[in-house]
């Protein structure tokens, strides 16, 4: 299965911008991607009260992703001026997604970060898959999930997509204890829990779990 990869740019905005940006980014910055080879999509994650935004792009292919550098960086350099804000770049490659539904307005997204030894990676990628992914879609108000790694630095991020916040913290307690049988058996160390509006969800990835 060929890789797909992924661009995230984090802002810590003011919270008094977060609604222009998500225009900016839904008027602007969409349509501008969709024009560039390989684009397969973005999402745009808010947090409300802290101020903090993630856009993600996905892309076709490395070289895609690479010839993406200057048109992306332009569109990001002023996404940063519109949230008030810097912006902090990573680049994943998408190692598991998947959809039970698409998601509607209102949807809420649970992300957390993990770091990983050397070596342990694979292991991740496969306790995800056969036993983190079969359990999550038991869940109620579940959408969809993904697992996102940066194989060069040691990082994951796995989101969970519900279908509203109610829903999200509904499960949390059954999330938190998959999280707890991931790391214990991939041997990854948990960084960072956040929970996000799902502003935006443009994701034309293909399946892959």
């Amino acid at each position: 299965m060929p890789i797909v990869y992924a661009r995230s740019s984090t802002f810590d905005a003011h919270p008094s911008f977060i609604d222009e940006g998500i225009k900016h980014v839904r008027d602007t910055v969409m349509p501008a991607l969709a024009d560039i080879a390989g684009s397969a999509g973005m999402s745009l994650l808010v947090d409300r009260g802290s101020g903090r935004c993630i856009a993600t792009s996905s892309w076709t292919d490395d070289e895609a992703l690479r010839a993406s550098e200057a048109p992306v960086r332009q569109l990001r350099d002023r996404m940063a001026e519109v949230f008030h804000a810097t912006a902090t770049v990573a680049r994943w490659d998408i190692a598991a997604l998947h959809r039970d539904h698409r998601s509607h307005h209102g949807a809420w997204v649970r992300v957390a970060w993990l770091d990983v030894e050397p070596g342990h990676l694979d292991r991740v990628i496969d306790v995800y898959k056969m036993s983190s992914l079969p359990a999550m879609h038991e869940l109620a108000g579940f959408c969809s999930a993904s697992l996102l790694v940066d194989p060069a630095a040691g990082r994951v991020v796995s989101s969970m997509t519900f279908d509203s916040a109610p829903a999200e913290a509904g499960a949390r307690d059954a999330v938190e204890s998959i999280g707890t049988s991931e790391i214990r058996e991939s041997g990854a160390r948990l960084l960072e829990v956040g929970e996000f509006e799902l502003a935006i969800a443009h994701l034309h990835v293909p399946e892959m779990a």
